[in-house]
This record gives structure tokens, sequence and C-alpha cells, in this order.
């Protein structure tokens, strides 16, 4: 099976003979509606959606932009719809692959590495890591819960498949564009949602306290939960506070904090006050100046010795980073089969580990093909996208391959899905991914979409807004 094919439409069905192309019958209703909106009614509501999103200030910073400049993240009025039984699959697929990689984490910091042992992954590729966090080996966590909060990157190609591209474990941001976008367009198009069976996703914040209060250290009826930001100058500021502001519970930096007999309390002007669940914005060498770097004003000293005593719950937990590796990333089909015994669901995209000879002898051979990654990279920076990069980028790059090849995978370029999207010219297909977010506690838990991104640049295929690339509404239809 190719994944190089000419990109599914999410709305258009294959040409017919005559060239015409039919709607895909879950979304026939849509595209009538779409065709029958002039124009000018479409600008103005793309006009009031800009307004509406500056009012309510979703906006994200760009780092390394003159002054911090804040934007706007572009937004689309057309919504990427999923039918019910597409979601189910997805939905069946990422709750598999959430609790292997919980398993996994249990199991190298727990269990003695018995997927190791089992000669599944080689043990350097865990223990020489850096995002390997022994200080918190040994650590009971309730539920056995490693990664509370997952944003697994999904992407549609070949004959339609979804693959997953990744999984974010550390700290997934997007949410609150997920459920901003919705809030928007039941404003703008109420008479859309009436005329369709969509999902509701606004009960996402009450979903997300529910999973972190059942996380909470053994013993504790009536938890207190916070959310630590690094303050006001993060690029997802905005999302801390909103999240806080929709849970009813406070946002709160490591000043705020304080450890006490290895209990952490919050500053509060009635005096101390005992938090028990703390949803962690800030990456694990920030946490704790005691443990991880030195110099960091944004964590809590001795956080980690409050963690590894039971007395505080940190989701996600220290040490996630190691799962959502990229490096890691092509041994997640066998996590789901050494710890569930099930096959995978959901595929992994076919990825060349540059740290193995013979994978980085193909990548060298093939670079203008490619897509090549760190392992460690985010927001879509550090990367080569080979047939978009000049002879003298692709050169480049191949320096940095055989400089530090351990430190790169490669992935085919997908034919990644396109959905119809306003730009400039008119409506056009732009490539678009899926970050679903899975809530792990007691249970796995789920609400029905996700966070579309959408590549507004034409044949590009980078989703990320530090990037340039907007969101989307995501639909999931019930049968109506």
């Amino acid at each position: 099976m190719s994944l190089h094919e000419v990109p599914v439409d999410e709305l258009l069905a294959q040409p017919m003979a005559d060239g015409s192309r039919p709607a895909k019958p879950h979304v026939e209703k849509l595209w009538k509606w779409l065709e029958s909106q002039p124009p000018e009614l479409l600008e103005q509501a793309k006009q009031d959606a800009d307004l509406l999103f500056r009012r309510a200030g979703i906006t994200f910073n760009v780092y390394g932009d003159e002054a911090g400049a804040e934007r706007l993240i572009p937004f689309d009025l057309i919504p990427r719809v999923l039918a019910a039984e597409e979601w189910n699959q997805l939905e069946r697929g990422l709750h598999q692959r959430v609790a292997a990689l919980n398993a996994f984490l249990e199991d190298i910091y727990n269990q003695g590495g018995q997927i190791i042992k089992a000669g599944l992954i080689p043990p350097e590729l865990i223990y020489a890591n850096s995002q390997y966090r022994p200080e918190v080996s040994g650590i009971k966590l309730p539920h056995q819960v490693w990664a509370h909060i997952s944003g697994i990157d999904i992407v549609r190609a070949g004959q339609g498949e979804f693959y997953v591209l990744e999984d974010n474990l550390r700290v997934p941001s997007g949410v609150s564009y997920m459920i901003e976008d919705r809030k928007v367009m039941m404003r703008l198009f109420p008479d859309l949602f009436a005329r369709h069976a969509v999902a509701p996703v606004e009960h996402y914040p009450d979903l997300l306290l529910e999973k972190l209060r059942s996380v909470a250290p053994a013993g504790v009826e009536d938890p207190t939960v916070v959310i630590l930001t690094p303050g006001v100058f993060n690029s997802a500021y905005f999302e801390h506070a909103y999240l806080a502001q929709q849970m009813g519970v406070e946002l709160v930096e490591g000043s705020d904090l304080f450890v006490s007999d290895q209990r952490v309390y919050a500053k509060t002007t009635r005096g101390p006050r005992r938090i028990d669940v703390i949803y962690r914005r800030i990456d694990d060498d920030f946490l704790d100046p005691l443990v991880f770097r030195a110099d960091s004003a944004l964590g809590v000293p001795g956080l980690v010795s409050a963690f590894r005593e039971g007395r505080v719950t940190i989701c996600n937990a220290i040490g996630t980073g190691i799962a959502d590796d990229k490096a890691v990333y092509p041994y997640v089909p066998e996590m789901i089969r050494f710890y569930l015994s099930e096959e995978p669901i959901l595929s992994n995209v076919p990825t060349h580990l540059c740290r193995r000879p013979d994978d980085l002898r193909y990548v060298l051979d093939h670079l203008p093909e490619l897509v090549v990654k760190e392992t460690h990279g985010a927001g879509g920076y550090g990367m080569l996208i080979g047939p978009t990069s000049s002879k003298a980028q692709i050169e480049e790059f191949r320096a940095r391959l055989l400089a530090n090849p351990a430190n790169y995978i490669a992935q085919p370029t997908l034919a990644l899905s396109t959905c119809p999207t306003m730009v400039e010219e008119g409506i056009a297909p732009r490539h678009v991914d899926l970050r679903p977010f899975v809530l792990s506690g007691r249970e796995i838990a789920m609400v029905p979409g996700g966070l579309t991104r959408v590549a507004l640049k034409k044949n590009s295929l980078v989703v990320n807004s530090s990037q340039g690339g907007g969101t989307k509404d995501t639909w999931v239809l019930h049968h109506a």
C-alpha cells in the first residue's frame, strides 16, 4: 500500500467519470449548504470570527519573534467532519495506544523494563536518553497512570486510513482552541448545528477535572487541584488561564507554592492551603531546582521529594517524555502487542531510525523524498521536508545527520488528506491533521473530536501554528 497517492479529500468523494466530485454521504448536507453561501457572507463571518477570538484573548506567542508579538491563530470556517463509524475506530485505537504507553512507562520506571529484557527495545534507547528520568524510578502512581493528558497527532493518508504521526505526552497543548472553535461556530452558524447531529466537546474541562481528581493521593477525599504555569510569557499561557477558569481551579506559578514536611502548599491570604494534584504545564527540567536545573525560577524546591513520597500527584508525571520521544515512537506497536496482547488498531507511519547504519544509508540516499525530524523536536522546528527543500538545505541537513545520526528519524512524505478551506483565492483544499485529547485516570475517556490543524499555505504539510498553520472545528456526526 502506497502512502504517496493523491491526497484523500475529507469532504469529497473520488472524482467520477465526468470529473465531478460528489460530497461523501455523511457531509452531503454540509456541502450543499456551503455551495449555497454567497462569498461575501462567508467573508463577513470570517471577520466576525476573528473579532470573537480577539475579544476572548485567544492568541499565542511566537518564540524568537520580535518583541514576543502575540498573534491570532487563523481560524477556518469550514469544519472538518468525521462520521460516527470513523470516530469509533479512532477512539478504540487511541484508547489502546495510550493504555500501552502508560504500561510502558510503568514498566521502565517500576517493573525493571521487561520489554527491554524481552529484546524488543534497545536498552540504550531508553537509559541513555535525556528524557528518561531515573529520579522517579520506583514511584507508585495512582492507577499506574503516568500520562493523564495525551495529545495524539493523527493523519489520514494512503486509501484514507488513519495513521499516528506522533504521541505528545509531556505538556500537550491546543485543547482550548478545540473548545473555542466550537463555541465560535455555534455562535456564527446556529442553523448548521440545528441541521446536523454534532457530538459535543464543550464538556472537556469537566471531564479533565474529573480525571485529575481521580488520581489524587491515597486517602484524600476532596482533592485540591491547581494548574502550574510558567507564566504570562509562555506561548500557551492563554490555554493555562482558560482551563483554570473553565475548571474552577487556581492558576499558580512556582513562586505561589512551597513544600513543607514533603507536602505541597499554596500561599493564600488565609494561610497555606494543601495541594493534592498539580496539572503542570512546565517541562521536567524546570520543575524542581533541587533535582533538575538549579537555575530554574519556574519550579518548586522539594516538589520531586513530595511526588516520590506520594503526597502530591503531578499530571503528566515526571518522566513521561521518554514515551513520546520520536526515536521510541517506532516501537509503540510492539508495546501494544507486548503489554495488551492485541494487534494495533492504528498504524504508525513507516519510520527510519538514523541511529541504525542501514537506515542512515537509506535516508542519506533519499533525502529529497523524505521528512527528517529531530527526535526531541517539536512545533515544526528542526525538520527537513525533502520535496520542498532546496539543494543547499538538503546538503546542510546531510551534514547534521552525519554529525549526529542518533538525533534524527526519517519518514516518507505522506499525501496527507485535505479539507476545503477558505483562502484568498476562494475555497481550496489544504492539508490537515487531527490532535484528539485522551484523558487517563481511573479509566480512559475522550470527548468526540479534537483539534484539527490546517496548513494554510498551498501544498504545505506543516500545520503548526508557529509555522503559519490554522485551526478548524472538528465535527463527529452522530447518526441523525
